[in-house]
């Protein structure tokens, strides 16, 4: 069997997370990857020096992951063509909002056989639900499976204990992937519900942006609980309405339960949004200033959501994102979330 070459595509916070797990396991499995990892990078400057330069002579992304060391097997390239042209496994880590873009410029160059696997936690905004591996799957013609988790990215580029969902249905890949991204600190579980897996990745940055309201109005943990409990039930809700073979224990696994917690009490969103209540700055002006170039994935993912419930005239059924929507889009005020709560 011939050696599988890898590429990241993506080098922002999670994305050079990824990379150092990635980077580590394609030498660790000789036999079964090519050593040298590519990852594209965004070219920006830094201090006046090109971020990949900075990344290839220092091993480390000083602007996205600072203070954590690369494997030195991992190349970063700022030509997005170059970085997939000749690579099996196409590992996509960046802002949902960028993916068709990009499958544009590349799908001329991407290898027939060659398969993906999208670690972005967003959707496709239409009439209709699509999710971001079917849109890798259609624009290239491959292929996507999903990894999903309760992974803030700092806490796993420490190499601090945490788990993800690999949601793959294809037999072969699925163990392939677990060699790519298992190790002693970040265990990963197979599943084949990918859609559902998928969902919760997405559907879960809504219900952190209702935590960090909770927050940011001050309240405790008594009503943080009611809306992550209102969130999940959303989310199985949503789930079995998109897909409804979706599987019940794929909620149980890292991608589900697990990683609703974690980004209600963690993470941008929750962050973003806490301040959004105590500053009265807008969603955009907060993004700017808090996340040093990172984006902000839950309003977008509530607005993207709110447009579907609307078209199926089933926005009603779905109390809590309709709220988020409302108070990021629409003016209301961050108490409206209460009121809602206190009418179900």
């Amino acid at each position: 069997m011939s050696l599988r070459q890898v590429t990241i595509i993506g080098s922002g916070n999670w994305g050079s997370a990824i990379a150092k797990i990635v980077g580590s396991n394609t030498a660790k499995y000789p036999d079964l990857f090519h050593s040298q990892v590519k990852m594209w990078v965004f070219e920006e400057e830094v201090n006046g020096e090109k971020l990949s330069h900075i990344i290839n002579s220092t091993h480390e992304n000083v602007k996205y992951l600072p203070g954590i060391k690369l494997p030195a097997n991992v190349l970063a390239v700022p030509d997005v063509v170059e970085s997939v042209t000749g690579s099996d496994i196409l590992v996509w880590v960046l802002p949902h909002q960028f993916v068709p873009r990009l499958c544009g410029q590349i799908k001329d160059v991407v290898k027939p056989d060659a398969v993906s696997l999208s670690c972005i936690k967003g959707l496709q905004d239409s009439s209709e639900i699509k999710l971001i591996s079917t849109l890798i799957q259609e624009e290239l013609g491959t292929d996507c499976s999903v990894l999903m988790g309760a992974n803030i990215a700092n806490e796993v580029a420490k190499e601090e204990f945490s788990e993800a969902t690999i949601g793959c249905n294809d037999d072969v890949m699925g163990p392939v992937f677990q060699k790519l991204f298992t190790t002693d600190y970040f265990k990963t579980t197979a599943v084949k519900d990918k859609d559902t897996v998928e969902l919760c990745g997405a559907l879960k940055n809504i219900v952190a942006v209702a935590a960090g309201f909770v927050d940011g109005m001050g309240l405790g943990g008594n009503t943080k609980a009611a809306i992550i409990r209102l969130g999940m039930k959303e989310m199985v809700q949503f789930s079995k309405m998109f897909s409804p073979a979706s599987q019940q224990l794929t909620f149980f696994e890292s991608c589900g339960v697990a990683d609703l917690i974690t980004t209600c009490y963690g993470g941008r969103n929750r962050k973003v949004s806490e301040a959004f209540v105590k500053t009265g700055k807008t969603l955009d002006v907060l993004e700017a200033e808090m996340l040093g170039g990172q984006k902000l994935q839950g309003p977008m993912t509530a607005k993207e959501v709110y447009h579907v419930l609307k078209a199926k005239g089933v926005e009603g059924s779905y109390p809590l994102f309709r709220s988020v929507y409302e108070i990021c889009y629409e003016g209301m005020p961050p108490k409206h979330l209460l009121d809602t709560l206190s009418t179900i």
